[in-house]
Parts: structure tokens; sequence; C-alpha cells
């Protein structure tokens, strides 16, 4: 088994299918095939099952993923540490981070970093938060942030800062710009919330309901929404409120596109942790990132 077999695996996997994965690796199909007969062959069992549409992993397969994925991502840290010694100050660095943290505080942050490290290729991607320690866990990026402490061994999690949730609603709403006692007055409003996802811990609909249950309030009227974008565009049009990230709606603040309710007995955030892998390489630039992301996230609002 090397690693030449073993990404082809994980390719295959990832792109759902041997005429992707082709595509991908700038193969043809018939040797991607081959590549993976192979190493079904030396394993001794089946890797893929084929189903309607593409391929799904079979039990051996998905034994053989996260050993795959640490011994891929383990090279790349040989790799990186090696290029290291000939310079601490260039070489790539990426950044997995959810999509409503991409805001002025973490570009404010990137662009002193890119600033201090002009020969570092810095790249950007976003993704949940589940995502985003995937692609850190498998070395497609080296440092992420994301909400909540990643609980799983082969994830280090270092506290950022906590991201205060706001209740916003349409700048017509009778309470916009004002303050009530408590959340009870809100109880008969509609709510927006993204529908519970498994591995999705930004502020699905149980995170809204948890708030109201434990002031007691019991069930709430809720349209499910799954995308921010969108929550932001209905509550503007007065279908409803929604608990979002204060620094989501920072433009539509300015803009009086949307406005806020102030809660007397509310109190809500969610923490943001950075990630990186369990003994995984860092280059002294994505150290310094990382350190950068840690000590000065929390300061930099926008």
């Amino acid at each position: 088994m090397d690693a030449e077999a073993l990404r082809t695996f994980l390719t295959v996997h990832r792109q759902r299918g041997f005429s992707n994965a082709a595509r991908r690796l700038h193969r043809t199909q018939p040797a991607i095939s081959r590549r993976i007969s192979l190493l079904e062959q030396e394993l001794g069992a089946p890797l893929f099952e084929r189903v309607s549409g593409g391929t799904m992993l079979s039990q051996a397969g998905r034994v053989l993923l996260p050993y795959a994925e640490r011994a891929l991502a383990a090279l790349q840290d040989a790799e990186n540490a090696v290029r290291a010694l000939a310079s601490t100050a260039s070489g790539p660095v990426t950044l997995a981070a959810v999509g409503t943290l991409a805001g002025t505080r973490l570009t404010r942050i990137l662009g002193r970093f890119a600033r201090a490290h002009p020969d570092v290729d810095l790249s950007l991607t976003t993704a949940t938060s589940a995502d985003v320690s995937d692609l850190v866990r498998r070395g497609e990026a080296i440092v992420g942030l994301r909400y909540f402490h990643d609980a799983s061994p082969d994830i280090s999690s270092q506290p950022v800062a906590t991201e205060d949730l706001v209740v916003t609603c349409a700048p017509q709403h009778a309470l916009a710009g004002r303050t009530v006692k408590s959340l009870a007055m809100l109880r008969a409003e509609r709510w927006l919330a993204f529908p519970e996802v498994p591995g999705r811990r930004e502020i699905a609909a149980s995170h809204v309901f948890a708030l109201f249950l434990a002031h007691g309030l019991g069930e709430i009227p809720w349209t499910p929404i799954d995308s921010l974008t969108a929550q932001k565009r209905l509550v503007e049009a007065g279908f409803g409120l929604a608990l979002v990230p204060r620094s989501s709606i920072g433009e539509e603040l300015a803009a009086r596109t949307l406005s806020t309710i102030k809660v007397g007995d509310l109190k809500a955030g969610q923490p943001i942790v950075a990630v990186t892998r369990s003994g995984g390489f860092l280059s002294p630039a994505s150290r310094h990132l990382l350190d950068m992301l840690s000590r000065d996230y929390g300061q930099a609002r926008g």
C-alpha cells in the first residue's frame, strides 16, 4: 500500500465515482479502476460498492478511510517540515473558516498577517463547522476557525472569542431598535432558523428552541431556512425574526435594512475556536496565524 494508492482511493470517495476521480487526477478511468483493484487485492476486500449515480464505500472502505486521511496528512506534514528548513517565512498556509466568520474581524487579521509574511501563499476557504474540522483533519487546511469545541481526539481546539447573538428584525417592525423586558414578549413571533442537520453546530432551530425552553416558554412558531443570507432577506421583508451573529449583519445595520431588538433577559453567544490537527506540523507562519487568531480576534471588532 503506497501513498498514490491511498490518494486514488480518497479521490474516488470524495469525487463519488471513478470517472470524476479520473478527471480530477488527470488520468484515464481504466487506470483509476486498475489502481483501486490492485489495492483491493492487496487488502483482500472490496473498498467500493456501485450504487445508482456513482459509488459508495464498502464496510472495508469505511474502515480504511480515516487511516488513509491521516497517512496522507502525515506525508504532507513531512513535506512541510522539510520545506520549512529552507525558509521560515514562505510556503502555503490554508485557513478554513465558517462562512459567517469570514467578515471584517477576520479580514483585518489576515491583512496584517499578509503584510507580515509577504512570501506566504495564504488562502481561505469557507465551510460549515463540521467541514472545517474535516478539512483540517485531512490536511487540506492548516488552521480552521469554527463554532464550538471539537471533541475529536485528532483535532486540537483553542478558544478564540465568543460571538454575540442578537435578535434581528425588519426596520418597520413595531419593536425595531427597542428594548423588551423579556424573551416572553417575543414568543408569538415567527422565527427563522436553520433546520437541524447532523454535524452542523451553527444557530440551528434547536438552539433557538433551547433559549425559549430555558425561559420556560415552550414551543414557538418557526420556519426552517437553510441559508443565513436567505434568513436575512426574509427578515428584511418582514417574514419573521432571526437569532444571528452580530458580526453577520454589520452591513445591513449600517444600511438600515435590518434592525435589532434588545432583550433584557437574553444573553446568547456561541464560542469561536481555532482548530488544528493534533500532532500535525505547523510552520512558523502557520503558528503566527494561529497566535494572531487567538490573541487578536476578539479585539478586531469591525
